[in-house]
Formats: structure tokens, sequence, C-alpha cells
């Protein structure tokens, strides 16, 4: 991690909502979303989330062989948001402790707010990180 990583660093991203991003398409195998609206899914709206902060910060590490993964999420919902739109998240760090980062987010669409919360990752060495993930494989003998 570089010393440039601190509370206060901001970040925008933009993202055309496409229809591969709706409920339908959240997960195809199941039929209970195949007749919801196609409307922005939450799972996709937090996915974009985590992606604005991931550009948010990876100028701030030791890219790719430091990477973060998401910890918590906390993130309302407010507003649908049909395919076609623009999209766009604002990130903001509230708080760097050791390897955890705290961001304050929000979602936006063309009419407005979307979506709004906290969101925590922790900062991983890539290569320990996927030494566990391997080693747990092999404990369930895969």
């Amino acid at each position: 991690m570089k010393d440039t990583l601190k509370a206060g660093l901001e970040h925008e991203f933009r993202f055309r909502l496409t229809e591969a991003k709706t409920v339908p398409a959240l997960y195809p195998e199941a039929s209970e979303f195949q007749v919801m609206p196609k409307v922005f899914a939450t799972g996709y709206m937090v996915g974009f989330i985590e992606w604005a902060c991931l550009k948010a910060i990876n100028p701030h590490i030791d890219w790719p062989a430091e990477q973060s993964v998401g910890t918590h999420i906390n993130v309302a919902h407010v507003a649908a948001t049909p395919p076609g739109m623009e999209v766009r998240a604002q990130v903001k760090v509230i708080e760097v402790d050791g390897r955890r980062v705290v961001f304050e987010v929000a979602a936006f669409d063309e009419s407005g707010l979307i979506g709004k919360g906290f969101h925590e990752r922790m900062i991983i060495d890539a290569k320990k990180f996927n030494r566990k993930i391997e080693a747990k494989v092999k404990s369930i003998g895969g």
C-alpha cells in the first residue's frame, strides 16, 4: 500500500446500463428472476459500486500484486433504473485502518439517486490469498 491511500480520496465512475445487468440476467437459472422487471439488479449495482471502489484505490496500492476484496456492504437500493440509462457511482474513502478501507458510496442514474451506503474492502497480497484458496480447495478433495 502506498501512503496516498487515505481518507478523503474520492472517485466517480460511469457505466451505460445494458439488459445484461438487469434482474432477469442475474441468475438465468432462476425462473423467479425471469419474470421480474428488466431493471438494474441490486446484485449488479453492488458489483458496480465495488468496481468504482477498485478504480479508486488501485492507483494507491501495488496493483496487481496487491489487490482488494469486498468484506462488507450496506447499501440501500432506492430507485429502479431501466437499461440504456447511464449509471454513476461516487465513492469516498472515509477510513483506512491498516489493510481495511471503508467507503461511503452513492449510485445515481440520469434521474437521480438510486443507491447509497457504505462498503468495506481489505487489501490483500494476491499470491498469499490465492495460495490460501488453493489449500481450501485441496482440503475438500478438489
